[in-house]
């Protein structure tokens, strides 16, 4: 009896100071754990937006007379104002656009039966529906809608109607968000504006015919409210 009672005892105090040895062990620090990173602020294309915009336009016009069909292509720089509004629904961004620009596109366009004939076009419109998918700060799209714009033939020295002639355009582009509410944009367009005619008087008794085309490239900057 005294022998169990003796090795109880011995026991106990065994496992009294291995747990008294444990509790002066140091304990394990807590592991840290790594910072939350907030998600990215993705960039917000809605809203109104005005703008300026400048480049260039390469004109393809072609005059057609009974001696059949001459091209002729001349350029000139264009400047302008613009005026939009987006409309974004996840990445996709819908918009309306709007621009009025000034240029000074003119050349010869002499033929046999109409030596001194001439081109200009002094203004250009165009109001543009815009479809574009946002990759956060970029914005490539694709445009397209009504062309308006100036269209005036002279012949023989003999000033021609200036007509408004009214046509359609096509393009894309890709628009950049700079700092604050500022975007910037490069931005290509194919325009035609139909046709327009060299009167008899204006051309030796025979009327002629001018095709207008004209490719624009240009650069935009955009402040959006």
């Amino acid at each position: 009896m005294k022998r169990i009672l003796f090795a109880s005892v011995a026991t106990v105090a065994v496992l009294f100071a291995g747990a008294m040895s444990a509790a002066d062990l140091p304990r394990r620090e807590a592991v840290p754990k790594a910072p939350v990173m907030a998600p990215p602020a993705y960039y917000n294309w809605s809203g109104f937006y005005l703008g300026i915009n400048g480049g260039a336009t390469f004109v393809d016009a072609n005059l057609t007379s009974p001696a059949g069909t001459t091209g002729h292509s001349f350029d000139s720089g264009l400047i302008g104002v613009t005026a939009g509004y987006n409309l974004q629904s996840g990445p996709w961004v819908w918009g309306v656009e709007g621009d009025l620009g000034y240029t000074n596109a003119r050349g010869a366009m002499s033929t046999a039966l109409c030596p001194g004939c001439a081109y200009r076009n002094f203004w250009l419109g165009t109001v543009r529906g815009r479809v574009g998918y946002a990759f956060n700060r970029m914005l490539p799209y694709i445009t397209g809608g009504l062309a308006v714009g100036d269209v005036g033939v002279v012949g023989f020295g003999i000033p021609g109607n200036v007509e408004t002639q009214v046509g359609w355009t096509l393009g894309g582009g890709v628009e950049f968000a700079l700092a604050g509410n500022w975007t910037a944009k490069a931005e290509y367009l194919y325009v035609d504006l139909g046709s327009t005619t060299c009167s008899a008087v204006q051309c030796g008794g025979i009327p002629h015919t001018v095709d207008y085309q004209s490719h624009v490239l240009r650069a935009g900057l955009n402040y959006r409210f």
